[in-house]
């Protein structure tokens, strides 16, 4: 499967996650809105999610997958199993101990993540209550993360993609089929959290057996490659991981801030979550397996002609993306979620969150694809460095900002960092030769942005013509904003096309159904 087509089916999938997440999301904000069990819940699930993405889609995934790809181009598919068994094992045991010892401390866990929520009576009971529940969940989840590296690597995309949607699936039930039985609403999305982790790790097993890669537990064992993977996975989980330790940090200074800061945060997130996966995951998990296997075989132009795509394709997603959310924040946040307990007020606090957020959109996917450039090449020591860089500013920065801003000066600082993550990588790899531009993309990147700024005009034109029925509970609100979107989608295309950003053939190429699903 070439590398746009991995793309778009990894981004196709992701799309429907997405769209399953704001069904949810929608519903979670109707029953919760912003307050003490929506901030709670938020924390119980933002805490296994942080440990997934740290040591499993970030570090593990990112030190995993080059060494199982090589394997694979080098030795076989039989001696890649077993380096994979003999990781999960290791991994399984590692995790078990991990998730028992935070279920012993998370009371003094959660003083550490969520101080201030003692300050609201019964609150941090409420998420130390919530987070012990749900945590069980990275157990599951990161032996997930190390079967679809599996997956990747085969060039199987489409499994491993669409596990997301079991999960959205599977809350929307808890919610609505077992919150009546529950203490809180909040008690029953955390059962369905730990379901989710259960039920998302039979699909994959079930997904690698049909590809004759079952992974069935072996003795535990730190051979010599298992060491190396240990190795290269400490630097990593900073180095792949920025923008989910920039959301922790963001997590506990919220919580000292107003009830329901975190809510307004999460909801800003997730809306800036949507471009972000389907384009940001999708480029990155199908360019590190295509990366790792072209420079393994000793094809470098090749090597580089994926990256400028993978770069190509990201911007011309993710900066028109970035521009509408910050032109018509209000429209996208009442529409989805403001009805039964979320409020204008939660509305008006979430779109300038938003708008904070999206501002440093494109540079949360560039990051994911310039980190692949270091760990394809099994460098995972100089993007730490540049992490810690960024990190430390995004301190700094949340300290300072939240100060004038509030929960808005949050989310600016993590984008402010982020972009200083994402030049600082691009620096370096241009230095070392490896961040080539071939002459299409520095011919399309400036045509890309003019597309955007007129699609961005028409955008702004347009709430303005619709404000009436934009506004809060006017019953045509959604179709206003449908249309709103269809329209400044169009303008794009159209721009995209006559300005010479983008080919209607080349998009078509992406989408068209593969002949064969693997590599």
């Amino acid at each position: 499967m070439s590398l746009l087509r991995s793309i778009a089916t990894v981004g196709g999938y992701t799309l429907l996650s997405r769209v399953t997440g704001f069904i949810r999301d929608i519903l979670v904000a109707g029953m919760l809105g912003a307050g003490t069990v929506s901030d709670a819940f938020f924390v119980a699930f933002r805490f296994p999610n942080l440990f997934r993405r740290l040591f499993a889609e970030g570090a593990f995934q990112a030190a995993f997958v080059p060494l199982f790809a090589g394997l694979l181009e080098t030795e076989g598919r039989e001696e890649a199993r077993m380096f994979a068994r003999r990781a999960f094992s290791v991994l399984a045991v590692i995790l078990l101990v991990f998730t028992a010892t935070l279920e012993v401390f998370m009371p003094l866990a959660m003083v550490v993540f969520a101080p201030g929520f003692d300050a609201v009576p019964g609150k941090m009971e409420l998420a130390t209550e919530l987070t012990r529940i749900a945590f069980p969940y990275l157990l599951f989840i990161s032996l997930v993360s190390l079967q679809s590296g599996v997956l990747n690597s085969l060039g199987y995309f489409a499994a491993a993609a669409a596990a997301p949607i079991l999960l959205n699936l599977t809350l929307i039930a808890a919610l609505i089929g077992f919150s009546p039985m529950m203490e809180t609403p909040g008690h029953a999305l955390a059962w369905g959290v730990f379901a989710a982790g259960v039920i998302q790790f039979a699909w994959l097993f079930w997904h690698c057996r049909r590809v004759g890669m079952t992974l069935w537990p072996a003795v535990p064992r730190l051979t010599a490659r298992v060491r190396l993977l240990g190795k290269r996975i400490v630097p990593v989980v900073l180095g792949g991981s920025l923008y989910q330790i920039n959301l922790l940090i963001g997590t506990i200074l919220a919580s000292l801030l107003a009830d329901g800061a975190v809510s307004w945060l999460y909801y800003a997130d997730r809306v800036t979550q949507l471009p972000l996966g389907v384009v940001g995951v999708a480029v990155s998990t199908a360019l590190l397996p295509a990366l790792s296997r072209r420079l393994k075989a000793g094809d470098g132009e090749a090597a580089a002609h994926d990256q400028n795509r993978a770069l190509e394709v990201a911007v011309l997603f993710t900066l028109p993306a970035a521009a509408a959310l910050m032109v018509i924040p209000g429209p996208v946040i009442g529409t989805l979620f403001e009805r039964g307990a979320f409020s204008a007020v939660d509305t008006a606090a979430t779109a300038a969150a938003l708008v904070a957020f999206a501002s440093g959109l494109p540079s949360y996917v560039l990051v994911k694809i310039l980190a692949q450039a270091f760990f394809a090449r099994e460098d995972t020591v100089m993007p730490v460095r540049i992490a810690a860089v960024a990190m430390g500013a995004n301190i700094v920065l949340n300290v300072i900002l939240m100060q004038v801003w509030g929960h808005v000066g949050i989310a600016l600082a993590a984008s402010l960092s982020n972009w200083g993550n994402a030049l600082a990588l691009a620096w370096v790899l241009r230095r070392r030769g490896h961040l080539p531009v071939d002459p299409r993309l520095r011919a399309r990147l400036p045509r890309i942005g003019l597309a955007t700024a007129l699609m961005s005009a028409v955008l702004w034109g347009g709430a303005w013509a619709l404000a009436d029925p934009l506004g809060a509970g006017d019953p045509w609100r959604p179709l206003a904003l449908a249309g709103l979107v269809i329209g400044g989608i169009a303008v794009y295309g159209v721009a995209a096309q006559v300005l010479g950003a983008a080919r209607l053939g080349e998009v078509k190429g992406m989408l068209r159904r593969p002949r064969a699903n693997a590599p």
